[in-house]
């Protein structure tokens, strides 16, 4: 049966005419017309992003704003930290963090990026990006599970400058860009607008995501693009950086069904919410995840590369030697910056145990996969 949603037309970026304007080969991803790539193509693109600067529109994303009904800290923390495994006692206004949205079985929902915001006016908030495809769902979880919150989107988009020129770049338009470090948040005056920014991103390269005003946006993005070291990115080149990164993608290699120890994310879990911690438990899933952390997971998900040159994508069959099917890829490509194939693939841990050769099924071919430690490509964040 065909999804009703899938039906529906796709919605326009805010900067769509410009990316046209640029040449973007355009193509629906969750819900929207994107830039899918540029004319250099996607190889360019994702080489250009390691050497100098890459400027990504990821205004599908959603972006959320969430504080207290009564305005209060204390109740902020009180219902988020029921929703999800963190801990928001001693989190510094301005820093940024990874967690998860989890289901009661313990499975991702959806993997989210957390700012604490102390200096608003309105009082205490948390500013948080989601997936775009999973944003409805997200929402209505949160609104389920914390009645005394206001949970509210915020309407502007959302570009990423990465690259290990992005801080040169940036630097050049508010000075105060140069200051925060990986996974801090600060704002920002672009082309006379205040923006919202974070030193992060979805490379593996040091740089950051900026929430633009709207009516702002197309100013901002051609004066970034006016610097000579800035060439437009599309989805193409940031699914290929972000494997490289060793970054997981929700809907291919985390999702409902995987656990965050199952992802190798198991430091989304504040160290307070873990067995023995000061407010151990009490969010959904703990039982499964506290005991998986005890025990470990009965899968994982890990790196392997292969030196044929034939990419290998998702959904391949990963068997053991005695060819028993015992995990299957959930992302894979042939990286640009290494000239081989990489991929993730969720294993089973008997099979681990076992310390047997692993191989890739491909049509009719049966590939050799080398176990490695990610990310594939080093990351180079400012720390």
């Amino acid at each position: 049966m065909t999804d009703p949603a899938s039906a529906l037309p796709a919605l326009e970026l805010p900067l769509g005419p410009l990316h046209r304007e640029l040449g973007a080969r355009m193509g629906p991803f969750a819900g929207y017309q994107m830039p899918i790539q540029y004319p250099a193509g996607l190889k360019a693109e994702h080489l250009h992003t390691r050497a100098a600067a890459g400027l990504f529109d990821v205004s599908h994303m959603g972006q959320v704003r969430v504080r207290a009904r009564d305005g209060t800290f204390a109740s902020l923390a009180r219902d988020i930290e029921g929703a999800l495994p963190v801990d928001l006692e001693g989190w510094p206004s301005g820093q940024q963090r990874y967690s998860v949205l989890l289901n009661e079985q313990g499975g991702i929902e959806d993997d989210l990026m957390l700012v604490l915001w102390l200096q608003d006016a309105a009082g205490p908030e948390i500013r948080m990006v989601v997936n775009a495809s999973n944003r409805a769902n997200d929402l209505a979880q949160l609104r389920a599970r914390c009645p005394g919150l206001i949970i509210e989107e915020v309407d502007a988009a959302l570009i990423a400058l990465q690259g290990p020129q992005a801080e040169r770049v940036l630097a050049a338009l508010d000075p105060r860009a140069a200051l925060p470090v990986f996974m801090q948040a600060r704002e920002l005056t672009l082309e006379g607008v205040r923006c919202f920014a974070t030193r992060s991103g979805y490379t593996g390269e040091d740089g950051y995501e900026i929430s633009v005003p709207i009516a702002a946006a197309e100013a901002v993005v051609r004066r970034l693009l006016a610097d000579p070291l800035v060439q437009p990115v599309g989805l193409g080149a940031r699914d290929t950086l972000r494997l490289e990164a060793g970054l997981p993608l929700h809907g291919n290699d985390i999702s409902p069904s995987v656990s965050p120890i199952e992802a190798g994310l198991g430091f989304a879990i504040a160290k307070s919410r873990r067995a023995g911690g000061a407010k151990a438990g009490g969010f959904p899933g703990a039982s499964r995840v506290l005991a998986e952390l005890a025990s470990g997971p009965p899968r994982r998900l890990l790196g392997f590369v292969s030196e044929g040159g034939v990419p290998i994508r998702a959904h391949a069959a990963v068997i053991d030697q005695a060819d028993h099917a015992i995990g299957e890829v959930t992302s894979g490509t042939i990286s640009p910056s290494l000239g081989k194939a990489v991929l993730l693939a969720l294993i089973e841990r008997h099979a681990l145990d076992s310390g047997g050769p692993l191989r890739a099924v491909v049509r009719d071919k049966r590939l050799a996969l080398m176990k490695t430690a990610l990310p594939f490509v080093e990351k180079r964040y400012r720390r």
